[in-house]
């Protein structure tokens, strides 16, 4: 990892405990969400919330994907507040990497009184068994 993506990296998660610290476990992720814009934008680093980037299909406008969190224009950043990181959570932060080109995302679990942490890269697709070929599928008897 870059230098400058490990110090936005440890600062935003060093503003996450901090929230967590303040806050407390046990309140609804968007809160969380909320408070960390606070403590980022009080830290001096650009923040982007719930910003829409488009989704194509064949050149149509399918919808839109809305991470989070993007500080810097380097890093996206989805707070969650689950029991444990799943695939599904993992599947979503690629997609954003994929449709905002950006090469780095980090989930926080703000569910218990130690911060869950969980970086994701954009090359990372193939650790959670998401593929493009679904021509050889073994189970093509539908």
């Amino acid at each position: 990892m870059h230098s400058a993506h490990a110090n936005l990296s440890k600062l935003v998660i060093g503003a996450a405990m901090d929230v967590l610290n303040t806050l407390k476990p046990g309140l609804d992720e968007k809160l969380y969400e909320r408070a960390l814009v606070i403590e980022l934008k009080n830290r001096g680093l650009a923040i982007d919330q719930q910003k829409s980037f488009e989704v194509h299909y064949k050149e149509e406008l399918i919808g839109t994907l809305d991470p989070d969190l993007i500080v810097k224009d380097n890093l996206v950043v989805d707070a969650k507040v689950v029991s444990a990181f799943n695939e599904s959570h993992l599947a979503q932060m690629l997609g954003y990497l994929n449709i905002t080109g950006i090469e780095t995302g980090l989930l926080l679990n703000f569910k218990f009184s130690k911060l869950g942490i969980k970086r994701v890269t954009a090359f990372q697709e193939e650790e959670v068994g998401l593929t493009t070929d679904v021509t050889d599928s073994p189970d093509d008897d539908y």
